[in-house]
């Protein structure tokens, strides 16, 4: 997915809270115990668990029983996972990363009642394992190393290996690029409920290209640092399910219809039992999806849900993480959009009988925990504004309106990690001008565990700070109202004129607009915008995800470069006549990936309204861009490949009049830096000058390597400083 790299969010600037705590899986939240009376931590290096609410504290392992045999140190685990009797303890230690996230590493089992400490994979190489998870019954342990799978018997060491023939292009277990990146699968293998199969995926990726990056500094001679990579039109990977016993032996692969690479298979899991699978297919421009439901022993494959859409279907979330059945297996929830809002749906496991749970003209943002004890849904919403979020439940029987949870009183974005039987919360609150605060909640009463650390009693002694933000909205010449915030200069003179700086994303992946905190604040300037007297400015075009129903957000469909750079640029003259303070000769823009990429457009299909950009990693050419993103939401460059050129900056670069600061890693293997050469090709050919900076080796994010970071932040200042002058005039 084309993310905006610089967008603060509160999951990371709260960060420092939650680094104590350990996680069941890498990037997930609080370990909490099966019966979610009690959540683990790590305390002078050893595991603790602390019960709720009275939060009594025990050593569950200390740092003895985590020291392997001849070491001096123990583990440091970076996540762990209870077995199912919670007698064993896997842990994930020595993580790397894989792409954007630390997937890959090795794993220990500690037996609790034997103190017994064991390294699983011997023999295979180190930092290698991943996905590793217990079996029903606790006895082995299933992992994927070097793309194939694997399975371990904890009692005498044995290793199955269940598949033999991955290698880096033929995929078991896990996913390429595209998948990891688009779709956000990762973890690519199921145990069976019984324990005596495990479902998997298989990504061929054969006849995917190789995207060659250079590596220039790593050494005397440049080397090639090839990326399986398809580029849009170009033929996806193929995609199929197999079935494998824990035991080992051959395949058996699911007949899911279509042609497995005209399709996709983001979601698969366990019907609910060890017979039957369920997945859902979408065809390649993700306009149709397909809940299969196939019997592994029959074959038997039934279509139980279809849904189109002229744009794309969303691909479905869900709150376990693996597929949200109700009532005993009978039934599962679904998220559609398809009355043209975010709903939940109880639907029948043969897809007749479906049921609107969450009614009215609002959005599900996303799932938060599924109940099953008090029959409750939980989710974030905010009904009443796009740039707030607020936890609600409602009840699986449907019988009564979506209730909202969180305190009315503290308007802002709220964020909770939820127990698994829905008792006790962390609950995170911010605001764009209120500094995250952490409390520990009961539910659904919402009430603080210690009230003297309640956020309540936080917010009411604290000291106002941030930034002095303000949202507004403005509705351009078309009628599309827009969200925005602003931030004035310090000691504003309303007689005066002051400079403007945008800060854009526009894309589907993202919104800007949000009121939390890190929004109205600019990490990339040193020093504070306000107090050089810029005013800083942010609008969500229709397109973004914010939460205004399917037509807001599917608008951009084989639109992307047009309609949101229309909106943003009728969205600015729409702020200079409702703020006469803004200087419209002193208008700047910035942004990073998606906003990049809109910066360039801006510049030079508006460039009488803006006249300074700085765009970082940019798509200049959405040619060049991935087939699974750019597919779902520009269609088939094969059948309408006037959009894909009309939307791209390349394609508006010779309008370019004002200052342009454009910035790229060479080492970017999400937006590659291809777009740089061709785009700045581009500006020569109509002799327009500009300033380029090539970050050797760097990656989409730009933050690799001594002093980077500081380097950036020191020329995007510089450069904004020179080109659209601070200062009240």
């Amino acid at each position: 997915m084309l993310k905006h790299h610089y967008l603060p969010t509160l999951c990371a600037l709260l960060l420092v809270f939650f680094c104590q705590n350990l996680r069941s899986q890498p990037g997930g939240g609080i370990q909490w115990s099966k019966d979610g009376n009690a959540y683990l931590s790590r305390a002078k290096g050893d595991i603790v668990k602390t019960t709720l609410p009275d939060r009594q504290q025990t050593v569950l392992a200390d740092k003895t029983m985590l020291t392997p045999s001849g070491q001096s140190q123990p583990l440091n685990p970076k996540s762990l996972t209870f077995s199912e009797d919670e007698s064993k303890v896997l842990l994930f230690t020595n993580s790397k990363r894989v792409w954007r996230y630390e997937t890959k590493g090795d794993y220990w089992v500690l037996d609790l009642k034997s103190k017994k400490l064991q390294q699983l994979g011997k023999g295979r190489p180190a930092s290698s394992l991943m996905f590793a998870k217990f079996s029903p019954n606790g006895q082995q342990v299933a992992y994927v190393s070097e793309h194939n799978i694997y399975v371990e018997n904890l009692v005498d060491g044995k290793i199955t290996p269940l598949t033999s023939n991955g290698t880096d292009k033929l995929i078991n277990g896990t996913f390429d690029w595209a998948y990891e990146e688009e779709f956000d699968c990762r973890d690519g293998f199921r145990w069976s409920p019984d324990g005596a199969n495990i479902a998997y995926w298989q990504i061929d990726a054969k006849n995917v290209k190789y995207f060659m990056m250079i590596n220039n500094v790593d050494s005397i001679y440049a080397f090639n640092v090839p990326v399986e990579y398809p580029k849009v039109g170009e033929t996806p990977s193929a995609c199929r399910i197999g079935i494998v016993s824990a035991k080992g032996g051959a395949t058996r692969w699911l007949p899911v219809p279509g042609d497995i690479r005209q399709n996709y298979i983001p979601r698969m899991a366990w019907a609910g039992n060890g017979q039957e699978v369920i997945l859902q297919q979408l065809d390649r421009k993700q306009q149709v999806s397909k809940l299969y439901l196939i019997n592994i022993a029959s074959y038997k494959t039934q279509v139980i849900l279809e849904e189109k859409d002229e744009a794309w279907v969303d691909l479905q979330l869900d709150a376990n993480q693996d597929w949200d059945w109700i009532n005993g297996g009978k039934e599962f929830l679904w998220l559609t959009e398809k009355d043209g809002w975010r709903h939940y749906y109880r639907i029948s496991r043969d897809g007749k009988s479906q049921q609107l749970l969450t009614s009215g003209n609002y959005d599900v943002i996303s799932p938060v925990l599924i109940d099953q004890t008090g029959q409750q849904i939980y989710f974030y919403a905010s009904p009443e504004s796009a740039v707030d979020r607020y936890l609600y439940r409602v009840g699986m029987d449907g019988k009564t309106p979506a209730q909202l949870v969180s305190p009315k009183a503290q308007v802002g974005t709220h964020g909770y990690n939820l127990s698994p039987n829905g008792k006790f919360a962390t609950h995170n609150f911010s605001s764009a001008k209120t500094a995250p605060q952490t409390e520990w909640i009961s539910l659904p009463d919402h009430k603080a565990l210690d009230p003297k650390e309640s956020i309540e009693t936080k917010l009411a002694n604290a000291k106002a700070g941030g930034p002095d933000i303000s949202f507004f909205q403005v509705t351009t010449q078309e009628g599309v109202t827009m969200d925005g915030w602003m931030v004035k200069p310090t000691n504003f003179d309303p007689n005066k004129k002051y400079p403007v700086l945008f800060y854009v994303y526009s894309e589907p992946a993202g919104a800007t607009v949000k009121n939390s905190w890190g929004n109205g604040q600019n990490r990339m300037y040193e020093g504070e915008l306000s107090d050089d007297g810029y005013v800083y400015v942010s609008l969500d075009n229709r397109g973004t995800p914010a939460p205004k129903g399917r037509a807001w957000r599917k608008s951009i469909y084989r639109q992307i470069g047009r309609v949101n750079i229309r909106d943003q640029a009728q969205g600015a003259l729409e702020t200079f006549k409702k703020f006469s303070f803004i200087d419209t000769s002193r208008v700047a823009v910035w942004g990073w990936s998606g906003g990049g990429s809109a910066t360039l457009n801006l510049l030079f299909q508006h460039p009488n309204i803006y006249k300074t950009g700085i765009s970082i990693a940019a798509v200049a050419d959405q040619l060049t861009y991935d087939n699974i993103y750019q597919e779902r939401y520009m269609g088939l460059p094969q059948e309408n490949k006037e959009d894909f050129v009309l939307g791209s900056p390349i394609s508006h670069a010779k309008n370019l009049k004002g200052k342009l600061l454009y910035i790229h890693g060479t080492g970017d293997d999400n937006v590659h830096y291809q777009n740089a050469e061709r785009l700045v090709n581009e500006l020569i050919k109509h002799n327009k000058l500009f300033q380029f900076m090539p970050y050797p080796n760097r990656s989409h994010g730009i933050y690799e390597g001594e002093g980077t970071s500081e380097h950036l932040n020191k020329l995007y200042t510089q450069f904004l400083r020179d080109n659209c002058k601070p200062g009240g005039r």
